[in-house]
């Protein structure tokens, strides 16, 4: 199996982070197989969703509409509404799969991964991705 480890700078910027083009690199030349993604931390997730064209800003009022950015929940250390942060995994998973045909990922024309980070407190994210070939 091979394995790599990517660094995500995310700021203080909630919000997605593209991880389409270094997927692809991982991934590039390696014939057929999975490519698992996955982020080590209980506050962010991975999606596989479409990029761009008001998409982002969409789903991140989705995602503030079914997880409240308030004072209501129990969970209550860092930023206001930190809470929510770690009901995520509810919504949106730590890790994916994605099949790979001849060292291409198989997304769909508009298909992009990205990290779905939420959480202001943290500014660097990891995300480890594995390739498992067939």
């Amino acid at each position: 199996m091979k394995t790599a480890e990517l660094t995500v700078q995310t700021g203080r910027n909630r919000g997605l982070h593209d991880l389409t083009d270094a997927c692809e690199r991982f991934v590039a030349g390696e014939g057929d197989g999975l490519l698992v993604v996955f982020v080590p931390h209980a506050t962010a997730g991975v999606v596989v969703v479409e990029l761009g064209a008001g998409s982002d800003a969409d789903l991140m009022a989705a995602l503030d509409r079914l997880l409240p950015r308030s004072a209501s929940w129990v969970h209550q250390h860092g930023s206001p509404g930190h809470g929510a942060d770690h009901v995520l995994p509810l919504l949106a998973s730590p890790s994916l799969t994605i099949p790979v045909v001849s060292g291409r990922l198989t997304l769909g024309t508009w298909q992009s991964i990205a990290l779905l980070d939420p959480n202001v407190d943290n500014s660097t994210r990891t995300v480890r991705l594995a390739f498992a070939a067939a």
